[in-house]
């Protein structure tokens, strides 16, 4: 009876094992299907050493970028009455050449506008899906001593975005509203709430 008895045991500590091993593994297998590539399309106007050092400083929080070849901007897009590019219709654009699994951001150094409330042509920085596949991020508007590290401050916003993030009222977060101006210089990382959502969508930061 002893032996009966321990063979039973055996038989649901072994089918208990089997069933949270596949529970790991489908846990697993679904955190792969949700990360994402970020793939950084750059529009010809803009020098590659500055599309180097965005694509670079993206890594750091997530590693899987990949710089596409610089293309023109798609005739449509073009706003001839201020000479500037509409944000709206370049991410419609980009969200069409963007297949799941990836997100697709525009970086490009000319004027980029979009409708703003009764605004219906309103000269921005950055736009981009909320969520979505697709952003553009523009560097005419920045200090030009410090537009590097201001690039990248619009680009990893409008990629927050397409992951599901809103605007952030913490003023230091990258995703807090720029409001018409440009407060890049006041913004030093995610904050804890924003960085921890991004966490959950396989982002990657040292700590929380």
């Amino acid at each position: 009876m002893e032996n009966r008895n321990f063979f039973y045991l055996l038989i649901v500590l072994l089918l208990t094992y089997s069933c949270s091993e596949k529970k790991n593994i489908a846990v697993k297998e679904k955190t792969e299907k949700t990360a994402i590539t970020i793939l950084i399309r750059p529009f010809k106007n803009i020098k590659p050493e500055t599309v180097a050092k965005v694509a670079e400083e993206i890594r750091r929080v997530y590693p899987n970028v990949t710089v596409q070849e610089a293309i023109d901007f798609p005739k449509n897009t073009f706003y001839k009455e201020r000479n500037r590019y509409r944000a709206d219709s370049i991410i419609k654009f980009l969200n069409k050449e963007t297949k799941e699994g990836f997100v697709t951001i525009g970086l490009t150094s000319k004027d980029i506008s979009a409708t703003r409330g009764k605004i219906p042509d309103f000269g921005i920085m950055g736009l981009g899906y909320t969520p979505g596949k697709a952003c553009v991020a523009s560097n005419f508007r920045l200090d030009k001593e410090n537009s590097d590290k201001q690039f990248y401050k619009i680009a990893i916003h409008e990629l927050g975005h397409t992951q599901g993030l809103s605007h952030c009222p913490e003023k230091t977060c990258f995703m807090r509203d720029a409001k018409g101006k440009n407060p890049t210089d006041e913004e030093t990382d995610f904050c804890k709430k924003c960085k921890t959502f991004l966490i959950n969508k396989n982002w990657k930061f040292n700590s929380i």
